[in-house]
């Protein structure tokens, strides 16, 4: 069996503001095994980034993990970790590459010495040795004239570029488990898909587990083994790509495949759109949080949150409509050799 390397069980997020508590993130669970690659997709605001620095410590006032959450990385309490063991934690067995890599890099320091320092920090190597190893870092993650690059500032380098010197900071510390938060955010779909397929040949090198925070599933096709749908703080589908790909189980996972533009469609072709807004989090709904944008709503849907139902292989949605009782919704949930549009 598979190595579990991180394991969340009803991880709560708040934030307290001057109109009440914002309730971020709302009991989520899932796993990440040694290896492979996790996405989590979703709308802005439905809770995927703080999440990501939940996995991290990264949540500062006014925001608070809530009693009861539990993160476990390779069989260690996170959220019991001493500052110098948060320390060591950080960089060295789980590194994190934020969503905009200009605000994320230090402005005032030169590339190179940015990834060197990771080494000194957790005693990879000494610092002239670290020097020498951050330029094979930029040349690994496809920075032409390394050595020259590290010299640099950020503000020198492009956006693809910078995103890649951004991996090479995180890959500096060699970490079990690599978090990509929104990677390709801001840059054009060419030099997306360059920072999928290094991703992906990175982790075949290094075998690093991979969870990867987008918004997009077009971005997670050919990288993620397996897929979490989120919506207002919870997760709502989770299984293999491909069963998310082409046997989704939730509407509003089929809302977000038909959102995606396709090549096969006229110029005249209207883009899909999901009606409606997200609900405030300041007062999520009892029910199922997407209950007020989906067109099968029933009124248990907004009186009761759904258990998740089980389809095999690990695939489960939660969902009124795979109750027993449910009315049944011929064409909603389509299984084909296609991805479902």
């Amino acid at each position: 069996m598979t190595e579990t390397i991180l394991e969340i069980k009803d991880l709560r997020v708040s934030y307290d503001t001057y109109a009440g508590e914002v309730q971020s993130v709302r009991g989520i669970s899932f796993d990440v095994k040694k290896g492979e690659t996790v996405a989590i997709v979703g709308e802005s605001g439905c809770g995927k980034s703080v999440t990501a620095k939940s996995i991290m410590q990264l949540i500062a006032k006014p925001g608070r993990i809530k009693e009861g959450s539990s993160i476990v990385f390779d069989g260690r309490n996170v959220l019991k970790m001493s500052k110098k063991e948060l320390r060591a934690y950080r960089g060295s067995d789980c590194a994190m590459i934020f969503q905009d890599a200009l605000t994320s890099l230090d402005p005032t320091m030169r590339v190179g010495k940015q990834i060197a320092e990771v080494l000194t920090i957790h005693g990879k190597c000494p610092k002239k040795e670290a020097a020498e190893k951050a330029v094979d870092l930029l040349r690994r993650v496809g920075i032409p004239n390394a050595e020259l690059r590290a010299k640099e500032y950020p503000h020198q380098f492009s956006g693809g570029m910078r995103q890649r010197a951004m991996i090479a900071t995180a890959l500096a510390g060699d970490p079990k488990l690599l978090i990509a938060d929104e990677p390709t955010t801001a840059l054009d779909v060419t030099i997306q898909a360059q920072i999928i397929d290094l991703m992906k040949e990175l982790q075949q090198k290094t075998g690093a587990a991979i969870v990867l925070i987008t918004h997009d599933l077009g971005v997670v096709a050919d990288i993620a083994d397996r897929i979490c749908v989120m919506y207002s703080g919870k997760i709502v589908e989770r299984g293999a790509s491909a069963d998310i790909f082409y046997r989704p189980k939730h509407p509003y996972t089929v809302s977000l495949l038909k959102a995606v533009p396709r090549l096969d469609l006229t110029n005249k072709q209207t883009l899909a759109t999901i009606d409606g807004t997200p609900p405030d989090l300041l007062a999520p709904p009892a029910g199922c949080p997407f209950s007020t944008r989906c067109k099968y709503c029933m009124p248990v849907c907004k009186e009761e949150m759904p258990g998740a139902t089980a389809f095999g292989n690990g695939h489960e949605a939660s969902c009124w409509l795979h109750d027993p009782r449910a009315p049944k919704v011929e064409g909603l949930f389509c299984e084909t050799k296609e991805a479902c549009r």
